[in-house]
């Protein structure tokens, strides 16, 4: 099989390397910028637009690739702190509860939400804050996202009500929450491909690490400053996340054009190049007049019905692997084991050798049913630019995060048939999605700034609710909604519970603390356990979830430490694992190419649930004064979204024999 070189340029102009390895060429150039691409325009580019097949062009995608080190560990750092800062304030806001409580003569069930409003839409506002993110970058989000919750914290000191505190430490500094949380954990998986499950998985430890550090010196401030100066002080803390933040460089992307090795050739291919992909991408006239197109390269109709957005869900748009598929181009298959990884590093040129897999490394393959070489194009042509000046294209765009399928993914790439079928390059391309030549322009002349094209596209994936009609999305959604409402109970009233039935102050301050610890354990023991290709997700969920659940109903049996402690342990491991396995839930039992639509929709689901499970609680204790029956209902939600994950594997094959059925064509 005779491979094509690979051409990776930056686009601003500056110093340009050329590299040849094992037949690739490889050019780069250093880019200046955030966006650093200057290209072709939108109206001269051969991608996207309705030009004549004779303008200069080339079939090219601009693609961010993880660098695997380098930065990323400081971005791994960063979002550990931000985590560490955002988890730590809101698993500790139960010790908050108490003395606001006793200040304004409120009830339990009215201080509840106080917290829970802060936790409920530190997860609600996801799917918005997602899209600002798509069109402005993690960086900026964040960045603005601090100085909010912490302008929240410090007006809540002058807190004259416990309404009050529901607007504005609740409701807005929730959504500054939220604007720190969602560009923490997401860069992460942006900066790493071999060590992304890893990566992740250190960064949302910050998680449990700022539990076990807040909840004493939240109840020490407590009594030594009052509520409303420990506030202040939280207010502090929050707008270290700024500097964090600010480390969230962007990854400059890498473009991406295939050649054919004879020289001699270039002007004909590059011509026959052109002319296959103008004839398949007239944007303007064959999308608005519904002219069909092969299946493969279909773009959906920005007025597709099945949008609200006006635009249409992502996974309706061609990904950069159609684009090149229509080129006529060729990449091999590789096995994880055994190919290398486009990789930047510095000013060096990229190296990518894409090698077909060995019959050896084929079975260590975790998913050698698959055939030993998946041609991406049928035969290599050179693409050429002619024309080299400094111009803006709408194709730097494809770097926008939410443009690609595997955004919410945290875990290990190797449980992702589409990575490991594929050479690293060529997933890259099978998972970005190309922008429209209306995002181009929008980006260009600047208009349409309340709510362009990259935000409402990235709104119009996360909230797309024909995934309703999926039956296993809907056990899955509604199984995180229970398990969000007895999720904060532990957090916020196991101090007091054990205090009220006799455990030492010192024991039980560290109970919180407790959790947290055993919430660091199990991310990394379930980040390990579910690498590995035979464990089931989705039976390691179940079991980690009921046993959360049963043990949460039984914790007020008896109020030793060490039983207590015990409680804490397990009840943090459950929620860890949890946490860690719902990304990889999706990815095997609805696919990738849905994750981002089921994140957007999970993140609603989880966020309501965290809105209301505290409240709840909060009344049954008014009404029995007691806190035995707020932890029965909690733990009876725990145990209840476990239960109800019992049969998805069985739902989830069937209803993919049945869509297999509706798809067959009847003779």
């Amino acid at each position: 099989m005779s491979l094509p070189n690979i051409r990776l340029k930056y686009g601003s102009s500056t110093d340009l390397h050329i590299k040849k390895l094992h037949g690739f060429t490889m050019v780069q150039r250093v880019a200046t910028d955030e966006r650093p691409f200057e290209t072709p325009s939108s109206d001269e580019s051969g991608l996207g637009r309705s030009d004549s097949p004779s303008d200069d062009s080339e079939p090219e995608a601009a693609l961010v690739v993880p660098p695997d080190g380098g930065w990323g560990w400081v971005i791994v750092a960063a979002s550990f702190m931000c985590n560490f800062l955002v988890d730590g304030i809101i698993f500790s806001g139960g010790m908050l509860l108490e003395p606001i409580q006793k200040e304004f003569n409120a009830s339990g069930g009215q201080v509840a939400p106080v917290n829970s409003l802060l936790a409920g839409f530190y997860l609600l506002a996801g799917p918005f804050v997602s899209a600002l993110a798509n069109k402005y970058g993690f960086r900026v989000v964040t960045i603005i996202g601090s100085v909010i919750s912490s302008a929240a914290f410090a007006i809540s000191y002058f807190a004259t009500s416990v309404e009050y505190l529901y607007l504005v430490y609740g409701i807005v500094g929730g959504l500054g929450f939220c604007m720190i949380y969602m560009p923490a954990v997401l860069t992460v998986g942006f900066y790493f491909e071999r060590w992304r499950a890893l990566a992740t998985g250190l960064a949302l430890c910050g998680s449990g690490v700022g539990t076990f550090v807040f909840a004493p010196l939240t109840e020490t401030l407590i009594h030594g400053l009052g509520w409303r100066m420990t506030i202040l002080i939280h207010a502090g803390f929050v707008l270290l996340c700024l500097v964090c933040g600010a480390l969230f460089r962007p990854i400059n992307p890498v473009r991406v054009t295939l050649a054919d090795q004879q020289e001699e050739d270039t002007s004909r291919r590059h011509e026959e190049a052109v002319e296959k992909l103008n004839s398949m991408l007239k944007l303007h006239n064959k999308l608005d007049s519904g002219i069909s197109m092969p299946t493969e390269m279909r773009f959906t109709n920005k007025v597709s019905p099945h949008t609200w957005m006006g635009v249409a869900n992502n996974t309706r748009y061609p990904t950069a692997e159609e684009i090149f598929r229509g080129s006529n181009s060729h990449l091999s298959r590789r096995s994880s084991a055994t190919a290398s990884t486009l990789k930047n590093h510095g000013n060096k040129p990229f190296h990518f050798i894409a090698v077909p897999v060995a019959e050896k490394d084929e079975q260590e393959d975790s998913n050698s049913n698959i055939d030993n070489a998946e041609p991406l194009i049928s035969e290599s042509v050179k693409v050429v630019t002619r024309d080299a000046r400094s111009r803006r294209s709408h194709i730097d765009l494809v770097a926008r995060p939410f443009y690609r399928d595997d955004i919410f993914f945290g875990g290990s790439l190797a449980r992702v048939p589409q990575y490991t079928s594929r050479t690293s390059l060529g997933y890259h391309l099978h998972v970005t999605h190309v922008p429209t030549q209306e995002d181009a322009q929008e980006e260009h002349s600047g208009k349409c700034r309340l709510c362009p094209e990259a935000v409402r596209r990235a709104l119009a994936t996360l909230l797309d609710v024909s995934l309703f009609r999926s039956p296993t999305f809907l056990i899955l959604a509604v199984s995180g909604f229970f398990t969000m409402l007895g999720f904060f109970v532990p957090y916020m009233y196991v101090k007091q519970r054990a205090e009220l039935n006799g455990v030492g102050k010192a024991s039980s301050l560290m109970l919180v603390s407790a959790i947290g610890v055993a919430n660091i354990i199990g991310r990394i023991a379930c980040g390990l356990v579910s690498s590995t290709p035979k464990v089931s997700p989705l039976w390691l969920n179940n079991i980690a979830l009921s046993a959360g659940g049963i043990a949460t109903m039984i914790s007020g049996l008896c109020y030793d430490d060490f039983y207590q402690f015990g409680y804490c342990a397990v009840f943090g491991l459950s929620i860890a694992c949890f946490a860690s396995l719902r990304s990889i839930l999706v990815v095997e039992y609805i696919g990738l190419e849905q994750l981002t639509n089921c994140f957007g929709l999970f993140l609603l689901f989880q966020g309501f649930g965290a809105l209301l499970g505290a409240p709840i609680a909060g009344a049954l204790m008014d009404m029995t004064k007691s806190y035995e029956i707020s932890f029965y209902v909690s733990g009876g939600f725990l145990l209840l979204s476990a239960v109800m994950c019992y049969p998805v594997d069985y739902i989830s094959r069937w209803e993919k024999s049945r869509n297999k059925l509706a798809s067959t064509p009847k003779v």
